[in-house]
């Protein structure tokens, strides 16, 4: 039987999650508010593309290792939108396709900060 202490999350743990969950919330927020008002593609379907992260959220909130990992590969799909976007589209979709972009490799930076930190602590 293990101690409390010992699965407890420490602050470490804690800070990773607290920016995962607001990257991911800022990369939902984003991605709704492009498709829907602020440089609309002309088919609001095109939102639903923000459904696999809002569903990565309970796992985050939870520290499930699993989410972090599908996660960690996820994002890049949208690191690649973003990038696509900002070098072949101009006006207002260039900044906002550069911030998804940004926001997609700082959620990788904390997803993989947050697995490699419990694999070595499983380690030893």
């Amino acid at each position: 039987m293990t101690s409390p202490s010992a699965t407890a999350p420490d602050a470490f743990l804690l800070r990773v999650r607290a920016v995962a969950v607001s990257i991911l919330l800022a990369l939902v927020v984003l991605g709704l508010a492009w498709e829907l008002w602020l440089a609309p593609t002309g088919g609001r379907s095109w939102a639903l593309k923000v459904l696999p992260l809002a569903l990565a959220t309970t796992g985050l909130l939870k520290f499930r290792m699993i989410t972090h990992r599908w996660l960690a590969l996820l994002v890049w799909a949208y690191v690649a939108e973003g990038a696509v976007r900002a070098f072949t589209e101009h006006g207002i979709v260039v900044p906002l396709a550069l911030l998804q972009a940004g926001l997609g490799v700082l959620l990788f930076t904390a997803c993989v900060a947050h697995i490699r930190w419990r694999l070595r602590k499983n380690a030893a």
